[in-house]
Formats: structure tokens, C-alpha cells, sequence
């Protein structure tokens, strides 16, 4: 009977072994979007709450819409705001594409995303050259410093905006946390921003979706890209824009040499990377601001870079541009 009880067990144990681990996926809100996850677990575990948690200390340390985070505070002048590695991360990888971008990359230009509208302080009537060369003094990522987990501006109303950066670095907090729960499959989506790790449930890469750069509202697919083990950030022009009473248009990218919000000859910019989701949100809303000539001298200079590059030709045609290193379908 014991040996009947053992062997009864044991097939328990082959056919617990033998069954196929079902890839989990969770839905959920964030940073103002919504964020997708498939994650292949062999405990088959849900990181709801673990995910939300994160979410939240991404917002705590970074987000302008945050009265109390600490971005927020810093912004209205509180300099014992000990800064967290959150935050000394994304400052960090800020500094670098700033340098790298020679300045057109420029998380302190909230100053005048709240001026043109797009921020969560109120905007500046009659917006003009004069108002936004005033505004400018108060631009320039070599204007502030972090030492000793403290940041130090030269000007009191130079005001914080992560955005353009945080989104990603989000993704990356989330896919951090499930490779240490030995999660090596997943694909993480937030507000269109992707880090992809391992294979889908097909044993295959990742496919993902670039879509056309639609002005009416309505979605669909340019190209498909396959993803292994690879971040895509895309950036673009064509959502979230005003215009005026006189019908001009203004974009949410500004400009961070001119202080404007025109808008470039780059439709859309999707960029991807090996590493971080961070670091290609940054490069990707950095060349919106470029345009599309210097995003191609910039791409040249970067070869670890693989980009799809929708603009305006100078035939007024919407053309685009591959790099050679990145294959689509």
C-alpha cells in the first residue's frame, strides 16, 4: 500500500511537471494611460498589487501631477527633498541624453510645457517671443545639479518635467521586478511603450505594432516589428496638439533650444534599443524636436540605435525612413 501511495505520488509529481504554464496577462491604469503585461510565471503567480505598488513609487518620486511627490515639491522650491534612486536614476540617464542630444533633450523645459498648455500648471496668455525668451532662463539641464541625493538649481523657477522619460522608466521598474521573480518571458505595454524580454506563449519573438501617424483620431498599423529581448519607445505629434483661435498648431514636444511648440517635419519617431525603455522614450522624443535630417545625423552616430522615422519630404509627401540595422514587416 505504501509503495501504491509512493507511485501514485510521483505521477502526481510528472504530470504537475508536464503541465503547460499558461502565460498570465493583467490590465491596469498609469501615469495617465493604461499599461498591458504578459509575464510567464512557473508558480503562476499575480503581480497585481506588486505592480500597482511600483507604479506608485514612480509617481511619488517623478510625477508633476502629484502635489505631494517629490518632483513636485522641488519644483515649488523645497530643497531638503532628500531624492530617491528613482529619481537619481531617471536624472541620470536624463543627463546623459542630454549631453548626447547637445541640449535638444531637456527634462527642465517644464517651464514652458505648463506655459504652452500641456502641463499641469496653468498656461501663459498671449504666449510670445518676448514671454518665451523670459521663460528660457529658467531652461538648461546645466543649470541643475544632484549631490548627496539633493538637487540644486540656479534658479528657483526652474520646474522639473520627467515626462518625456518617466513613462519608460516605469516599464523598466515593472520588468526589473518580474526578472527577479525569475520571470524571463514578458512583454510589458504602457501607453504604447514596450520592454520585451524572452518569447511569447508561441515560443517566438515578440510582435508588436507601429502605427500610422493618424490626425483624426482613428488607429492603425504602419509596420510590425519583432521584439526579443528589446525596449521600443514611440513618440509623435499627431494626439496631442492644440490649435489656436487664428489656427495655428501647437505641438506637446517643445522645443528646448527655442522654447516653442512648432512642430518638425517628423510625424512619428519609434526607437529601440537593447537596454532600457527609458533611455528609448528619451532618444525618441528627442528627435521629434530634431526633425528628421538631424535625427538621421544623430542615428549615424549611434549605430546601437534601430529607428523608424515617419515624416513630411520635401515634396509635402509622408515618407519614412528605416534604419539598416532593423528589419520590418
Amino acid at each position: 500500500m505504501q509503495k501504491l501511495f509512493i507511485f501514485i505520488s510521483f505521477l502526481f509529481i510528472i504530470s504537475c511537471a508536464d503541465k503547460p504554464v499558461k502565460y498570465k496577462k493583467l490590465h491596469g491604469n498609469a501615469f495617465g494611460t493604461t499599461y498591458n503585461i504578459t509575464y510567464k510565471d512557473g508558480l503562476n503567480r499575480d503581480f497585481t498589487k506588486q505592480v500597482d505598488s511600483l507604479i506608485y513609487l514612480v509617481n511619488k518620486s517623478m510625477s508633476t501631477y502629484m502635489p505631494n511627490s517629490d518632483i513636485s515639491k522641488i519644483n515649488k522650491g523645497d530643497t531638503t527633498i532628500l531624492v530617491d534612486k528613482l529619481f537619481t536614476e531617471v536624472f541620470t540617464k536624463s543627463d546623459k541624453i542630454y549631453q548626447e542630444t547637445e541640449g535638444l533633450f531637456d527634462p527642465t523645459i517644464g517651464i514652458l510645457v505648463n506655459a504652452w498648455g500641456f502641463g499641469p500648471e496653468k498656461s501663459v496668455e498671449k504666449l510670445d517671443s518676448i514671454k518665451v525668451n523670459e521663460l528660457m532662463k529658467y531652461v538648461g539641464f546645466n543649470k541643475v545639479r544632484l549631490k548627496d541625493n539633493k538637487i540644486f538649481k540656479e534658479y528657483q523657477e526652474i520646474y522639473f518635467d520627467f515626462n518625456a522619460i518617466a513613462k519608460g522608466y516605469g516599464i523598466d521598474v515593472i520588468g526589473r521586478f518580474l526578472e527577479t521573480k525569475n520571470c524571463k518571458n514578458y512583454l510589458i505595454e504602457l501607453g504604447g511603450e514596450i520592454r520585451a524580454r524572452g518569447v511569447n506563449s508561441l515560443n517566438s519573438e515578440w510582435r508588436v505594432a507601429i502605427e500610422n501617424p493618424n490626425t483624426d483620431g482613428t488607429r492603425s498599423v504602419n509596420k510590425i516589428v519583432k521584439l526579443k529581448n528589446k525596449s521600443l519607445a514611440s513618440s509623435g505629434n499627431y494626439r496631442k496638439f492644440k490649435i489656436d483661435e487664428n489656427g495655428r498648431k501647437y505641438v506637446h514636444t517643445i522645443n528646448a533650444k527655442t522654447g516653442f511648440a512648432t512642430e518638425s517635419d517628423l510625424l512619428g519617431a519609434t526607437v529601440i534599443v537593447s537596454g532600457d525603455c527609458a533611455d528609448a522614450d528619451g532618444y525618441a522624443t528627442s528627435f521629434m524636436a530634431m526633425g528628421y535630417e538631424k535625427s538621421i545625423q544623430f542615428l549615424n552616430k549611434h549605430p546601437e540605435l534601430q529607428a523608424y522615422l515617419i515624416y513630411i519630404d520635401e515634396n509635402g509627401s509622408t515618407s519614412s525612413f528605416t534604419s539598416e540595422n532593423l528589419s520590418l514587416y
